[in-house]
């Protein structure tokens, strides 16, 4: 098994329960193709340089994951067929850091 990390940018005009109903469907398409979910962090909304699809802005959801080819194949196939998603991307990692989150916003 490898380690993985992917990226969904949804749409802006989400509701919170359909953000929600998204990263338990990601979860759930990792889980079932014997991978295994580490963590999985909310960028929240953040803007785009330039436009995507006639979006300015976009959710930013992050899973890192411990999975095989087939758990890949299957999250990418559902996402290109997923039309609340505007973009998404999957890396293969050597190792994962799973103590520190690059877009944690801080409350101070």
């Amino acid at each position: 098994m490898s380690f993985y990390e992917n990226t969904i940018v949804a749409r802006q005009d989400l509701a919170t329960k359909d953000l929600k109903d998204l990263k338990k469907k990601y979860n759930k398409i990792i889980g079932e193709t014997s991978g295994k979910v580490l963590k999985i962090e909310d960028w929240g909304l953040l803007n785009f340089v330039t436009k995507i699809k006639n979006y300015n802005k976009g959710h930013f959801i992050h899973f890192k994951f411990e999975g095989n080819r087939d758990t890949v194949n299957e999250i990418n196939k559902k996402i290109r067929v997923d039309r609340s998603i505007i973009r998404f991307l999957t890396v293969k990692s050597n190792i994962l850091d799973l103590e520190k989150e690059f877009f944690k916003k801080d409350k101070s």
